[in-house]
Protein backbone atom coordinates (compact mmCIF):
# COMPACT_ATOMS: atom_id res chain seq x y z
CA UNK A 1 0.00 0.00 0.00
CA UNK A 2 1.14 3.35 -1.13
CA UNK A 3 -1.25 5.64 0.19
CA UNK A 4 -3.44 5.46 3.10
CA UNK A 5 -6.58 8.18 3.89
CA UNK A 6 -8.27 8.57 6.96
CA UNK A 7 -11.87 9.10 7.90
CA UNK A 8 -11.74 11.55 11.11
CA UNK A 9 -14.24 11.11 13.06
CA UNK A 10 -14.40 8.61 15.63
CA UNK A 11 -11.79 6.91 13.62
CA UNK A 12 -8.31 9.04 15.06
CA UNK A 13 -10.12 10.08 18.10
CA UNK A 14 -12.92 8.87 21.04
CA UNK A 15 -15.64 11.15 19.49
CA UNK A 16 -17.66 9.06 22.37
CA UNK A 17 -15.70 10.91 25.12
CA UNK A 18 -16.90 14.13 23.89
CA UNK A 19 -20.64 12.60 23.49
CA UNK A 20 -20.57 10.84 27.16
CA UNK A 21 -19.92 14.48 28.68
CA UNK A 22 -21.83 16.79 27.01
CA UNK A 23 -24.98 14.07 27.65
CA UNK A 24 -23.24 14.14 31.49
CA UNK A 25 -23.71 18.18 31.46
CA UNK A 26 -26.97 18.86 29.67
CA UNK A 27 -29.04 15.65 30.40
CA UNK A 28 -30.73 15.75 33.44
CA UNK A 29 -30.97 12.03 33.35
CA UNK A 30 -28.72 9.30 35.09
CA UNK A 31 -27.07 6.98 32.81
CA UNK A 32 -25.34 3.71 32.65
CA UNK A 33 -22.36 3.67 30.84
CA UNK A 34 -24.33 0.86 28.68
CA UNK A 35 -26.94 3.30 28.15
CA UNK A 36 -24.49 6.31 27.12
CA UNK A 37 -23.03 3.55 24.22
CA UNK A 38 -26.39 3.10 23.03
CA UNK A 39 -27.34 6.57 22.91
CA UNK A 40 -24.38 7.49 21.17
CA UNK A 41 -24.72 4.89 19.19
CA UNK A 42 -28.16 6.25 18.60
CA UNK A 43 -27.23 9.71 17.69
CA UNK A 44 -24.95 8.43 14.87
CA UNK A 45 -27.47 6.33 12.97
CA UNK A 46 -29.75 9.75 12.98
CA UNK A 47 -26.65 11.64 12.18
CA UNK A 48 -25.44 9.75 9.33
CA UNK A 49 -28.95 10.08 7.86
CA UNK A 50 -29.64 13.66 8.06
CA UNK A 51 -26.50 14.39 7.08
CA UNK A 52 -27.74 12.85 3.47
CA UNK A 53 -30.92 15.11 3.51
CA UNK A 54 -29.03 18.28 5.01
CA UNK A 55 -26.25 18.00 1.86
CA UNK A 56 -29.45 17.07 -0.30
CA UNK A 57 -31.43 20.73 1.06
CA UNK A 58 -34.28 19.27 2.53
CA UNK A 59 -33.48 20.42 6.09
CA UNK A 60 -31.42 22.67 7.29
CA UNK A 61 -28.08 22.41 9.53
CA UNK A 62 -29.60 23.55 12.47
CA UNK A 63 -32.39 21.56 12.03
CA UNK A 64 -29.90 18.41 11.56
CA UNK A 65 -28.25 19.11 14.59
CA UNK A 66 -31.67 19.33 16.77
CA UNK A 67 -33.46 15.80 15.48
CA UNK A 68 -30.28 13.85 15.87
CA UNK A 69 -29.73 14.30 19.56
CA UNK A 70 -33.73 14.61 20.05
CA UNK A 71 -34.55 11.60 18.09
CA UNK A 72 -31.58 9.98 19.92
CA UNK A 73 -33.15 10.69 23.07
CA UNK A 74 -36.74 10.03 21.93
CA UNK A 75 -35.80 6.11 21.34
CA UNK A 76 -34.21 5.80 24.99
CA UNK A 77 -37.24 7.21 26.17
CA UNK A 78 -35.65 10.69 26.92
CA UNK A 79 -37.91 14.00 26.10
CA UNK A 80 -35.61 17.29 25.09
CA UNK A 81 -36.88 20.27 23.63
CA UNK A 82 -35.60 21.54 20.20
CA UNK A 83 -33.65 24.58 22.90
CA UNK A 84 -32.48 22.19 24.66
CA UNK A 85 -31.50 20.00 21.77
CA UNK A 86 -29.21 22.70 20.23
CA UNK A 87 -28.08 23.74 23.86
CA UNK A 88 -27.11 20.36 23.54
CA UNK A 89 -25.19 20.78 20.13
CA UNK A 90 -23.58 23.94 21.27
CA UNK A 91 -22.00 22.41 24.61
CA UNK A 92 -21.00 19.49 22.50
CA UNK A 93 -18.60 21.63 20.06
CA UNK A 94 -17.57 23.38 23.11
CA UNK A 95 -16.22 19.70 24.59
CA UNK A 96 -15.35 19.10 20.79
CA UNK A 97 -12.42 21.75 21.38
CA UNK A 98 -10.80 19.69 23.89
CA UNK A 99 -10.56 16.50 21.49
CA UNK A 100 -7.20 14.48 21.41
CA UNK A 101 -6.12 11.33 18.95
CA UNK A 102 -5.85 7.77 20.68
CA UNK A 103 -2.28 7.54 21.72
CA UNK A 104 -2.05 4.54 18.65
CA UNK A 105 -2.76 7.06 15.94
CA UNK A 106 -0.47 9.70 16.81
CA UNK A 107 2.83 5.92 16.75
CA UNK A 108 0.56 5.32 13.59
CA UNK A 109 0.87 8.42 11.72
CA UNK A 110 4.38 8.43 12.81
CA UNK A 111 5.18 5.23 11.47
CA UNK A 112 3.44 5.73 8.46
CA UNK A 113 5.00 8.93 8.14
CA UNK A 114 8.78 7.27 8.35
CA UNK A 115 7.52 5.25 6.02
CA UNK A 116 7.15 8.03 3.06
CA UNK A 117 3.54 7.09 2.77
CA UNK A 118 1.53 9.04 1.17
CA UNK A 119 -1.48 10.61 3.51
CA UNK A 120 -4.27 12.04 3.73
CA UNK A 121 -7.50 12.82 5.52
CA UNK A 122 -11.26 12.42 4.17
CA UNK A 123 -14.27 13.63 6.40
CA UNK A 124 -17.67 14.66 5.89
CA UNK A 125 -19.34 18.12 7.36
CA UNK A 126 -19.36 21.48 7.39
CA UNK A 127 -15.88 23.26 6.44
CA UNK A 128 -15.45 25.50 9.57
CA UNK A 129 -16.56 22.65 12.06
CA UNK A 130 -13.91 19.82 10.77
CA UNK A 131 -11.24 22.48 10.22
CA UNK A 132 -11.88 23.25 14.00
CA UNK A 133 -11.41 19.33 14.91
CA UNK A 134 -8.46 18.95 12.33
CA UNK A 135 -6.31 21.68 13.98
CA UNK A 136 -7.31 20.87 17.61
CA UNK A 137 -5.84 17.16 16.28
CA UNK A 138 -2.54 18.85 14.66
CA UNK A 139 -3.01 16.36 11.92
CA UNK A 140 -0.71 19.05 10.06
CA UNK A 141 2.07 17.47 11.22
CA UNK A 142 1.53 14.73 9.48
CA UNK A 143 -0.37 15.35 6.49
CA UNK A 144 0.03 18.43 4.35
CA UNK A 145 -2.79 20.97 4.75
CA UNK A 146 -3.80 20.16 0.86
CA UNK A 147 -4.41 16.24 1.62
CA UNK A 148 -7.18 17.40 4.46
CA UNK A 149 -10.19 17.31 2.26
CA UNK A 150 -13.44 17.83 3.80
CA UNK A 151 -16.73 17.24 2.42
CA UNK A 152 -18.39 20.68 2.79
CA UNK A 153 -15.64 22.46 0.98
CA UNK A 154 -14.96 19.78 -1.77
CA UNK A 155 -18.86 19.37 -2.77
CA UNK A 156 -18.89 15.54 -2.37
CA UNK A 157 -19.60 13.46 0.56
CA UNK A 158 -18.83 10.11 1.14
CA UNK A 159 -19.96 7.53 0.58
CA UNK A 160 -20.35 9.05 -3.27
CA UNK A 161 -18.24 7.90 -5.49
CA UNK A 162 -17.61 11.53 -6.77
CA UNK A 163 -15.59 11.94 -3.43
CA UNK A 164 -13.56 9.83 -3.45
CA UNK A 165 -12.56 10.43 -7.42
CA UNK A 166 -11.98 13.72 -6.71
CA UNK A 167 -9.10 12.63 -3.61
CA UNK A 168 -7.97 10.71 -6.81
CA UNK A 169 -7.82 12.84 -9.16
CA UNK A 170 -5.78 15.58 -6.43
CA UNK A 171 -3.47 13.02 -5.20
CA UNK A 172 -2.55 11.02 -8.61
CA UNK A 173 -2.90 7.55 -6.28
CA UNK A 174 -3.31 3.86 -7.88
CA UNK A 175 -6.52 2.49 -6.64
CA UNK A 176 -5.34 -0.89 -5.54
CA UNK A 177 -2.51 0.75 -3.65
CA UNK A 178 -4.93 2.81 -1.55
CA UNK A 179 -6.46 1.63 1.41
CA UNK A 180 -9.17 3.90 3.21
CA UNK A 181 -9.68 3.60 7.10
CA UNK A 182 -13.01 4.66 8.62
CA UNK A 183 -15.29 3.57 11.27
CA UNK A 184 -18.52 4.28 9.28
CA UNK A 185 -19.66 1.14 7.82
CA UNK A 186 -21.80 2.64 5.10
CA UNK A 187 -19.68 5.61 4.44
CA UNK A 188 -16.31 4.41 4.96
CA UNK A 189 -16.15 1.11 3.73
CA UNK A 190 -19.41 0.95 1.35
CA UNK A 191 -17.57 4.56 -0.73
CA UNK A 192 -14.21 3.54 -0.28
CA UNK A 193 -14.91 0.02 -2.18
CA UNK A 194 -17.35 0.87 -5.03
CA UNK A 195 -14.03 3.54 -5.61
CA UNK A 196 -12.17 0.59 -5.94
CA UNK A 197 -9.41 0.91 -2.87
CA UNK A 198 -9.18 -1.09 -0.16
CA UNK A 199 -11.25 -0.59 3.07
CA UNK A 200 -10.26 -1.10 6.92
CA UNK A 201 -13.26 -0.94 8.89
CA UNK A 202 -12.16 0.55 12.10
CA UNK A 203 -15.35 -1.27 14.45
CA UNK A 204 -14.28 -0.21 17.89
CA UNK A 205 -18.13 0.00 18.58
CA UNK A 206 -18.52 -3.44 17.73
CA UNK A 207 -21.09 -2.61 15.40
CA UNK A 208 -22.67 -5.72 13.24
CA UNK A 209 -21.90 -6.11 9.76
CA UNK A 210 -24.92 -4.71 7.26
CA UNK A 211 -26.14 -7.24 4.71
CA UNK A 212 -24.05 -5.66 1.77
CA UNK A 213 -22.56 -6.41 -1.44
CA UNK A 214 -19.18 -4.02 -0.04
CA UNK A 215 -17.19 -6.10 2.29
CA UNK A 216 -13.83 -4.71 4.12
CA UNK A 217 -10.64 -5.77 3.23
CA UNK A 218 -10.03 -6.32 7.07
CA UNK A 219 -12.07 -5.36 10.26
CA UNK A 220 -10.30 -3.70 13.53
CA UNK A 221 -11.90 -3.56 16.55
CA UNK A 222 -9.36 -0.65 18.44
CA UNK A 223 -6.66 1.72 17.60
CA UNK A 224 -4.03 -0.99 18.95
CA UNK A 225 -5.55 -3.31 16.48
CA UNK A 226 -5.36 -0.84 13.93
CA UNK A 227 -1.69 0.51 14.48
CA UNK A 228 -0.82 -3.71 14.45
CA UNK A 229 -2.77 -3.94 11.77
CA UNK A 230 -0.01 -1.61 9.56
CA UNK A 231 2.71 -2.32 11.61
CA UNK A 232 2.54 -6.43 10.35
CA UNK A 233 1.52 -5.26 6.48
Amino acid sequence: MDTIIFDMDDTLYDQSATFRTTCKKMLNASLEDSELDNLYLLSRKYSDELFDDQVAGKITLEEMHIRRIKDACADTGIEISAEQALEFQNTYVQEQGKIELFDEAVQLLDYLTAGKKQLAVLTNGAEDHQTMKIKQLKLSRWIPEDYLFISGAIGHAKPSVEAFHFIEDKLDLTKSKTVYVGDSFANDVVGAKQAGWQAVWMNHRNRQMPEAAAKPDKIVYSAKELLDFFLES
